[in-house]
């Protein structure tokens, strides 16, 4: 259980910040995905209204960023503020930025991959790897082994668990497993294990000519995040080190503009409750500052509180079985349990 079970769907991430804002003073934070109309900005102004030591904010379009850096200056003239660009959809400016974080600090409190890419038409990364997979999951994976030694740095003088891992998923991960053996989505023959929830309804189940499905990669992408969180969790609670992954909730932002007027309908359906932008950053100030979460107490966090992920993201042979493919994706094994 969290520490306030007060806390809900209607709960502000300013509040939650101001709560807990004995562990977010003094700290360093990194955050990705943070644009001026999404949640990505209003949790960068939550963490800075309690004065971190270090805010870097990370994100692939220049202006967006720098708009948010220059917000978070201007309210909060006395937290330091740094702003690098990371193409999450590129392994390249992944490994770059990476580089570039490590220069500037030798130990990393709280990351937030935050981050997240919505499509309806066939991309594909650089690498090969179907878009949605490639910026949700594998660029999220690469980033954040790559700054593992500053987070177990911070775990060195940390409280055990105090230094978080926080990666955002989306109550779409109930849609879609991982398609394992069709990670590029690519083939009409699927398992059944691996195959999406059916049927699929109204915008949800539109496919492009070459068979594309969208919402069903996303839904994949999602529950990569959970699977992720999930081995992170069970490989680093011993080095002081946890990990959660939640559903922010549903909050109109950038993330969805390209939705036609036929998928907003479709949402609209199955949405009981949209959040403003504030509300939106609350689960993950929870995720990354709760003490109470210090000791790991389950995976999953919905509307600020624990909840049930779909069965298909919690199995821990899954969980392997992605971390795995992932290495093989950015050519590189990582030593988790150093």
């Amino acid at each position: 259980m969290t520490s306030h079970p007060e806390f809900n769907e209607k709960t502000a991430g300013s509040e939650v910040a101001k709560t807990f804002a004995d562990q977010i003073r003094g700290k360093t934070i990194l955050i990705t995905g943070v644009g001026p109309n999404g949640i990505g900005a209003t949790t960068a102004l939550a963490f800075a209204s309690q004065a971190p030591k270090l805010l870097i904010l990370a994100s692939r379009t220049k202006s967006k960023l720098d708009a948010v850096a220059d917000d978070v200056r201007e309210k909060h003239p006395g937290v330091r503020v740094e702003a690098f660009l990371l193409d999450l959809g590129s392994q390249k400016s992944v490994r770059a930025a990476a580089a570039e974080v490590a220069k500037l600090t030798d130990r990393l409190d709280i990351l937030v991959n935050n981050a997240a890419l919505v499509i309806f038409t066939r991309q594909a990364t650089p690498e090969g790897i179907e878009m949605q997979f490639g910026v949700n999951h594998i660029g999220p994976f690469l980033l954040t082994n790559l700054l593992m030694p500053l987070l177990r740095n911070a775990a060195k003088t940390n409280p055990p668990g105090a230094t978080r891992i926080v990666s955002l998923t989306s109550a779409g991960h109930r849609l879609s497993p991982v398609r394992f053996s069709d990670y590029n989505l690519q083939s009409s023959e699927v398992p059944p294990e691996e195959d999406h929830v059916k049927p699929l309804a109204g915008a949800f189940a539109k496919t492009t000519e070459d068979g594309y499905n969208g919402i069903v990669a996303y839904g994949q992408s999602k529950t990569a995040n959970v699977l992720f969180t999930l081995y992170l969790q069970q490989h680093l609670a011993q080095q002081g080190i946890s990990a959660y992954t939640l559903h922010p909730g549903s909050i109109a932002t950038d993330l969805s503009r390209d939705n036609d007027d036929e998928m907003e309908a479709t949402f609209a359906k199955v949405i009981p409750f949209w959040k403003n932008a504030d509300q939106g950053c609350s689960t993950t100030l929870v995720a990354a500052t709760d003490p109470a979460l210090n000791e790991i107490k389950g995976l999953f966090l919905n509307d600020c509180q624990f909840a049930e992920p779909a069965p298909h993201s919690k199995i821990a042979t899954s969980a392997e079985r992605l971390w795995k493919l992932s290495e093989e994706l950015v050519g590189e094994k990582f030593a988790i349990t150093a």
